[in-house]
């Protein structure tokens, strides 16, 4: 059961589209106080939208009616404040015009002093009402931060001002635009990065391990080049979207410190960013960066930048001198907006520190666990139990003499097989569990299907060890149920083999993975078929002969020699193609 939704414990970048602080569903409280998204760019200067009020006056109580208006947008925040202090907190509250387009939020404990959104939808006009306070100042003014596209927007676009009746004028107005910090410059690579100095110079993580991205575009690259206390970074690869890499104490996304290279038309966009659960990554300044540059050329993003080893006293980056897994990930990116990787990330097998001796190190998209999970389950459910069905079904006549314990051949062969299977079961429906510390609730049907063949692998034996005699009444009953169940057991397990594999903890490559279980499934069900037709034409010579009663004895022994040959020859074929297609997967397996 591998488990699904496993983004391998970090920099797994789950991205929502997105709106104000990349929320299209208008939820933004986080961006309350400073009512800036996290899109990781700077407003634009020239506002475009506006704010119009029904009067300009009020007294504690009146409701007063709001107006945004503007070319199309998709989010927005609108609050009141102090007009003699803007970077305090919310002032009153709002009430609807229309709640399918807009909605209460609840922003510093102030219930309904913010409205926003509630889809991405484009509109030109909102229109809302303001509560006014029984303790309101005298002077209010309102504020909005409009969202046009992610990388298009406006912070806190002035309203106008309006006063208490016996307030004297208001004639000291404050900036209400906030300037973003000035983004450092970024300059272009001039040549595509070496992997000469990889091992002595450079702390190299590369994918395939030894390849060098300057003569090879498919190659993934991630350098650490120290320089006194300072660490120069940089990044390779094929990607039409972003790449990524993030440092973790651990194997799982959160709390982890990651740097993103954003492809935005024919520029990149050099990003520090914080992980902290299966979330969109939250966007930092890069005030902490120095020396950005980049290169795009033939699908393949480069980047590189500087950063101090230790940066005291600034949140969410680590210090470079920890030993950490170190996560590489790439995926798609529209208009700066990312997305979740487009594959497994790969995941160092252990945790280095960068700054220490330079290494030539690779790494893996699917751990041992899983690999080996979904191994044994190929190997039980691919080839021990089919093997055993149809040795069960067709090979009594052809197996039939006793054995070992005074059981027959055929008995014994499928019983062994049975409990091969069962076992191999229970081996691997516990190490996604142990990898995963628990239950995983983002792996869809995957993990319910294991569990119920977990179950029935079990039932199975157990039923079987309560097997009525041969002349028993109940045989018959057993019989059925014992059918049943491996029946149900072996369809459920093929359910859940298609489902496991398109899981990116193991990884498999696409659409072989598909074609070759649709493979294997065809090639069971068609030799099934084969041998219930050998079978009923067998038992059909049979009857002939014994209607006609000539020669019935020598015929039918030879018609039975003949058949057990078919039979045995069918098999051998059979197995033949169950290892071919297992190879086939354990290979795939192998080589993630």
């Amino acid at each position: 059961m591998a488990v699904p939704g496993l983004t391998l414990g970090a920099f797994m970048i789950l991205l929502l589209i997105s709106s104000v602080a990349n929320y299209p569903n208008g939820r933004v409280t986080k961006s309350c106080h400073g009512m800036i998204p996290e899109h990781g760019h700077s407003p634009q200067s020239v506002p475009v939208h506006s704010i119009s009020v029904s009067q300009m006056t009020f007294r504690p109580g009146d409701q007063i009616e709001v107006t945004l208006s503007g070319r199309p947008f998709k989010g927005f925040l609108l609050e009141a404040r102090d007009a003699e202090d803007l970077s305090g907190l919310p002032i009153g509250s709002f009430t609807l015009h229309d709640s399918q387009v807009s909605q209460l939020l609840t922003c510093e404990d102030i219930q309904g002093s913010a409205v926003s959104h509630t889809s991405a939808s484009k509109k030109t006009k909102i229109k809302v009402y303001w509560n006014a306070p029984s303790s309101a100042p005298n002077h209010i003014q309102f504020l909005v931060t409009v969202v046009e596209k992610y990388k298009i927007y406006w912070v806190k676009i002035p309203g106008p001002v309006i006063s208490q009746p016996n307030a004297l004028p208001f004639t000291t107005p404050k900036a209400t635009i906030v300037p973003l910090p000035t983004l450092s410059p970024v300059s272009h690579l001039t040549k595509s990065f070496s992997a000469s100095d990889c091992g002595n110079k450079k702390f190299c993580i590369r994918s395939p391990l030894n390849c060098d991205p300057e003569v090879e575009a498919a190659c993934v690259f991630l350098s650490f080049t120290r320089d006194d206390q300072s660490v120069m970074v940089e990044m390779s690869g094929p990607s039409k979207g972003y790449l990524s890499f993030a440092l973790s104490h651990d194997r799982w996304m959160g709390d982890d410190d990651a740097y993103l290279c954003i492809r935005e038309d024919q520029t990149v966009r050099i990003q520090p960013s914080r992980l902290a659960g299966r979330s969109h990554p939250g966007m930092d300044s890069k005030d902490t960066l120095e020396d950005m540059a980049w290169r795009l050329e033939d699908g393949i993003i480069q980047c590189s930048f500087r950063r101090n080893i230790t940066l005291p006293g600034v949140k969410n980056r680590f210090d470079l001198n920890t030993s950490y897994y170190i996560f590489l990930a790439d995926g798609a990116a529209i208009d700066g907006r990312i997305y979740k990787h487009s594959q497994q990330p790969l995941i160092t097998y252990e945790k280095h520190d960068v700054t220490d001796h330079p290494k030539n190190i690779g790494g893996s998209r699917s751990l041992l666990l899983l690999k080996a999970h979904g191994a044994l389950m190929f190997v039980a459910w691919m080839t021990t139990v089919s093997v055993g069905v149809l040795v069960a079904r067709f090979f009594k006549p052809v197996w039939s003499r006793a054995f070992f314990l005074g059981e027959a051949v055929w008995f014994q062969v499928h019983r062994m097989l049975m409990l091969t299977t069962s076992a191999l079961t229970c081996v691997a429906f516990v190490m996604p569990f142990i990898y995963r510390g628990g239950w995983s609730w983002h792996a869809g049907y995957h993990p319910y299907l294991g569990c119920i063949v977990m179950t029935l692998a079990v039932l199975q034996p157990l039923l079987a060890a309560c097997r009525p005699p041969l002349h028993d009444p109940r045989r018959q009953m057993f019989n059925w149920t014992h059918w049943s169940i491996g029946t149900a057991a072996r369809i459920i397990a093929v359910a859940a083999i298609f489902l496991g594999m398109d899981l990116p903890g193991l990884n498999l490559p696409y659409p072989r993975k598909t074609y070759a279980m649709i493979g294997f499934v065809a090639w069971h069900v068609g030799t099934e078929i084969v041998l219930e037709i050998h079978a009923y034409r067998l038992s059909r010579k049979v009857e002939i002969l014994d209607d006609v009663r000539i020669q019935i004895l020598q015929s039918f022994t030879v018609a039975e020699a003949e058949g057990h040959t078919f039979k045995k020859a069918v098999l051998a074929i059979y197995v033949c193609g169950n290892v071919t297609f297992l190879i086939i997967f354990l290979s795939a397996i192998n080589h993630l």
